[in-house]
């Protein structure tokens, strides 16, 4: 039970899954600690180094994990690890004592954190899939649906619901590739070491068969090795993993920023679910505050900070090996994961039950969209023998009175003004000016290219 007289993290009981917290906790970390020591013995005992009884020994005491006994060594060795290696010891009256054989500690902690993130990967990877499958049902079910586009924040052209759902899908569809190679790439140290040489293992095997001696740990712990590395794996690989993890949350930070803009009264075209029970203000009860996406973008703008720290620590790493990364990747590797995965949890919460508001989006389409038209005026007139610079200051003129009634809160009347013009009747009639103003058929392919986005997500997902 989390004890709330102390400081807690938010994130050990309100950010992520119980699942992703119980990856990175601290008990399920002395739990691989512990596997990796066994696999070690298991591989040694084939070598004659160990006995089959003192594996089994190990094995038998796996989880036995005493958390109190091992932080009272601790206060004295004022070593972690070692402090945890001493507690299964005691555990184990034959196996303690052929512990870490020929070990540091990195080969057990680093072989441990690659593995924890791999395993983070696969939830981040199940939450981003189904993520992927809502946003492709709605690019299906609003593919055709004409809405007015924004660019500067403005009002611009016509485009479609789907159109724009498949836009964050396609950068959401981009990462879940990349991060399904990065997790295939993921290597540990392997067992090397104090810097990297595997001295202390050739000492007890002989050099020949180290390499032997290695696939075979990373046969039972099925987890790929570096061939090359220092006191620790290549902390360049952090920073491979926290950046992807990082753009992802760029994505949908931009999802969520842009759902906000969307839900503004004066818009209103998106909102996020909002339950009869939920409270938007403690001083205002009326409001309906998007707490979703205001959490996606507060904890993106956390997320954003983690590759400029992980860029640090290998960097940083001097020579073989120094210990200043040690203490922040505590909570970065932690965190970092734990921020995605919530923000991806989020997101689908939003997206399950979005309030798409079709009234407004017909609205701010019929208010905004015959403005798209005017060029297409502008060419037909021309087209049947008007002055293009003459008409183009004609319909300007038009375009600036329409937007100032639109502005004072009345209707856009910009299809009476161009109907009525005198200049425009020369060239036009009011069916094709009508026709022309009409900003709904004014979408190009995009219907076709947002179903297309919406089957190459099916199609990618299928092969998983």
């Amino acid at each position: 039970m989390t004890d709330f007289e102390v400081y807690q993290s938010p994130f050990s009981w309100r950010y992520g899954s119980k699942s992703m917290r119980q990856l990175w906790s601290e008990h399920n970390k002395r739990i691989y600690w512990r596997r990796l020591w066994v696999a070690l013995a298991e591989v040694q005992a084939r070598y004659g180094l160990v006995t089959e009884g003192q594996v089994a020994d190990l094995k038998a005491h796996m989880f036995d994990i005493d958390i109190l006994r091992a932080s009272e060594i601790e206060t004295e060795s004022q070593h972690d690890l070692m402090a945890e290696l001493m507690t299964f010891a005691e555990q184990c009256p034959s196996g303690g004592c052929i512990l870490h054989l020929g070990a540091t500690s990195m080969d057990i902690e680093d072989n441990a954190d690659v593995l924890r993130l791999r395993a983070s990967l696969e939830l981040i990877d199940k939450e981003l899939r189904q993520l992927l499958l809502i946003l492709s049902d709605h690019i299906q079910k609003w593919a055709d649906t004409p809405l007015i586009a924004f660019t500067h924040l403005q009002p611009a052209e016509p485009s479609t619901l789907g159109y724009r759902f498949a836009m964050y899908a396609q950068d959401l569809l981009a990462d879940y590739k990349a991060l399904q190679f990065a997790r295939g790439e993921l290597r540990g140290k392997g067992f090397k070491g104090a810097v990297g040489t595997r001295a202390s293992y050739g000492k007890l095997i002989g050099n020949e068969q180290l390499d032997d001696f290695e696939d075979q740990i990373s046969d039972i712990l099925n987890l790929k090795f570096f061939p090359v590395t220092s006191q620790t794996y290549p902390r360049r690989q952090d920073y491979v993993i926290i950046s992807l993890l990082a753009g992802l949350g760029g994505c949908l930070y931009k999802m969520a920023f842009d759902f906000r803009f969307l839900q503004t009264p004066l818009v209103g075209e998106l909102a996020e679910p909002f339950s009869d029970t939920q409270v938007g203000s403690s001083a205002m009860p009326f409001k309906r505050n998007p707490i979703h996406s205001e959490k996606i973008n507060s904890l993106g703008r956390y997320l954003a900070q983690m590759p400029r720290l992980a860029w640090d620590n290998a960097a940083h790493s001097l020579l073989e090996r120094t210990l200043d990364d040690s203490a922040n990747r505590r909570t970065m590797l932690p965190e970092t994961c734990l921020a995605t995965e919530e923000m991806l949890i989020t997101d689908q919460i939003i997206l399950r039950k979005l309030d798409v508001n079709e009234h407004a989006i017909k609205r701010n389409l019929t208010n905004y969209g015959p403005f798209a038209g005017t060029e297409k005026i502008l060419l037909a007139s021309v087209i049947a023998g008007a002055d293009r610079q003459i008409m183009h200051e004609n319909l300007r003129k038009h375009a600036m009175h329409a937007w100032q009634e639109i502005q004072a809160g009345n209707r856009n009347p910009l299809p009476e003004l161009l109907c009525q013009d005198k200049e425009i009747r020369q060239y036009l009639n009011e069916t094709e000016v009508r026709s022309l103003l009409d900003s709904s058929e004014h979408v190009g392919d995009c219907p076709s290219r947002a179903r297309a986005m919406a089957v190459s997500i099916m199609e990618t997902i299928r092969k998983d």
